[in-house]
């Protein structure tokens, strides 16, 4: 993700009103916009890890617009400078508060399988393809949803028409933004597979060099095809030339002849994007010391998973607990309710998901009694059985969690109404598929990936294989928490794959049970377990003594550099609002308000 010169953030942890301040970035002749990571203040609230983004959100709450509007502002920006995140060829999920009727509502915008598909979808003479021959090919790309979330989220419960909210992001990809460590990293790390597509390596590649740090990068394509979904909407996508594009670019893959590589075929139709809809559903919900909430149901399984988790926390005082002892529940629950996700979430148009009973109260105790102070379950764990669960009951069959790419981008906003939205948008592993839409200016996604390319363990039910129209399983977790008088407490969530579910756990158990303001919150170093063997650590956790603590109970570790980039925002009294996001992660976050004061 795009971030500030070698910037680092010192956070003063004194309150939840904190502000921090920004080191000065070493002079240059161009820089990116300085990023801070907490802001206080009235009108509204806009976080992300970017921004320019996070300024076009704020751009459209001052001009008068929702939190609604200004959520499609700033993930329409977010295509321009965190391309490799995000963008209209991708998918995701949005989350959103209405305070008139105190209610959560909730879009799948994910993308789905062509109807063609079948579970055979990435076999190959009878074997899973590998997993690199698979993201970079047709194969690998979704028909988008994201388009269509726009439009399902304006039309539901905007002001503003599609058009004006891209503007902003349209004048970005015109005028350009400044090209940081980051964003010269991220291309450096896809170089490889962007010279296999030649529109690739001509947008994301100037000259035929790595974008230099400091330069503006500028994409006049994506500015001409915001224009275009401005004037005609998103059915220039759905079912206009447009969608035509996307279909002949996934089924004839414009590959480099000279590259040697094998950019497998799609078969993506007109067909597949006219039938194509985001869909409104009901919002996962249960409650945790007394507050509500709220994500999103599958295709997802960020709501039922985070919620279990919960759920099996509930009967433990995790504010009094040491720290050792608060993560060792932590790290206990997640792996159980991740062999609980692995066996049964799914699409639901597919799938028969107990969401229901995997959210139960009686079946998160009859799975938290098999956790004990002294002692380390073993991974990956068997799943239980919410539809008759029995009390310590893991007599089913394992199966390990299935692989998802890393990078993603959320993006979290309040208004002066009260209204909030929690939105994670996508186009799966950093650089999507690596294939760029010629002329079109954005990369195509990657998340078929998302799929069991096999199952998991052939002697259960795999419920994320791949079928006709199928949406790929997620772990995509926009959160939104409420009081006991349905008003917002706090709203969240994070990218990271798999890990998205953890982050968003734990960074809403540090807040609610320890007591952390929201800032420190999100920049508390992080543990990662998803029903494996070992379970991840961050630097700061896997150089300290508590590890070696939780390593006496049994745990066992493997370092990770990097989990999550979490954004939130929180409701303060007297009609404030905090935007929070990282200090340091992914080169910090942009938490930005519309008016510092009243």
């Amino acid at each position: 993700m795009r971030r500030p010169v070698a910037r680092k953030l010192s956070v003063l942890a004194v309150s939840a009103a904190v502000v921090s301040v920004g080191a000065a970035a070493p002079p240059q002749s161009t820089s990116a916009p300085e990023k801070v990571p907490v802001a206080v203040g009235y009108g509204g609230a806009v976080s992300s890890v970017d921004a320019d983004a996070s300024a076009a959100g704020i751009e459209v709450l001052r001009n008068g617009g929702n939190a609604v509007d200004a959520a499609v502002a700033t993930a329409a920006a977010l295509g321009v400078t965190e391309p490799y995140s995000s963008g209209i060829g991708g998918g995701g999920y949005f989350v959103y508060y209405d305070a008139k009727s105190r209610k959560v509502h909730t879009i799948d915008g994910r993308e789905t399988a062509p109807l063609t598909a079948d579970s055979d979808l990435f076999l190959e003479n009878g074997k899973p393809l590998a997993f690199a021959d698979a993201v970079s090919s047709g194969l690998s790309v979704g028909t988008p949803g994201t388009p269509a979330t726009w439009a399902t989220a304006l039309d539901q419960w905007g002001s503003r028409p599609l058009g004006n909210v891209l503007k902003p992001a349209e004048r970005i990809a015109r005028q350009g933004f400044v090209v940081d460590d980051t964003f010269r990293s991220q291309t450096a790390s896809n170089e490889t597979r962007f010279r296999y597509f030649p529109d690739t390596a001509k947008l994301f590649l100037p000259g035929g060099q790595l974008p230099a740090v400091g330069s503006t990068f500028k994409n006049p394509d994506l500015a001409r095809t915001y224009a275009e979904l401005g004037r005609k909407g998103v059915g220039a996508i759905y079912h206009g030339d447009l969608g035509d594009d996307i279909v002949d670019t996934v089924n004839n893959p414009p590959v480099d002849p000279a590259s040697g590589w094998n950019a497998r075929p799609g078969d993506l139709s007109e067909k597949d994007l006219a039938a194509y809809r985001a869909k409104l559903q009901k919002p996962t919900s249960t409650t945790y010391r007394g507050l509500g909430v709220y994500s999103i149901a599958p295709s997802s399984s960020g709501g039922t998973t985070v919620g279990e988790a919960l759920n099996i926390l509930e009967n433990t005082d995790l504010s009094k607990a040491s720290e050792v002892q608060y993560l060792h529940h932590y790290i206990e629950a997640s792996r159980i309710a991740f062999a609980d996700r692995g066996r049964w979430v799914g699409d639901p148009a597919f799938e028969d998901v107990p969401t229901k009973e995997l959210l139960s109260q009686r079946f998160a105790d009859s799975r938290a009694c098999l956790i004990k102070d002294d002692a380390v379950l073993t991974s990956p764990l068997a799943p239980g059985n919410p539809r008759d669960p029995a009390a310590c009951s893991d007599g089913g069959t394992a199966a390990p969690t299935t692989y998802e790419g890393e990078n993603t981008t959320h993006l979290t906003v309040a208004d002066k109404w009260g209204n909030v939205v929690a939105y994670t948008l996508t186009i799966e592993q950093t650089g999507g598929s690596a294939i760029t839409v010629p002329g079109r200016g954005f990369i195509l996604n990657n998340e078929l990936t998302d799929f069991s390319f096999a199952p998991a363990n052939p002697a259960v039910h795999d419920p994320n294989l791949p079928g006709p129209g199928k949406r790929p399983r997620s772990s995509i977790s926009p959160t939104i928490v409420l009081d006991r008088h349905n008003k917002p407490v706090v709203a969240l969530g994070s990218p990271g794959g798999a890990t998205i579910i953890t982050t968003v756990l734990q960074v809403l158990t540090e807040f609610v049970d320890r007591g952390l303001p929201l800032v420190d919150a999100i920049a508390a170093p992080r543990a990662s377990q998803r029903n494996a063997a070992q379970t991840e650590l961050e630097p700061t956790l896997y150089s300290s003594g508590v590890r070696s603590q939780l390593e006496a109970i049994g745990h066992s570790f493997k370092l990770n550099p990097e989990i999550g980039a979490a954004t939130g925002v929180q409701r303060l009294p007297g009609g404030k609002w905090l935007a929070a996001a990282e200090t340091v992660r992914r080169g910090g976050g942009s938490a930005q308000v519309v008016h510092p004061a009243p």
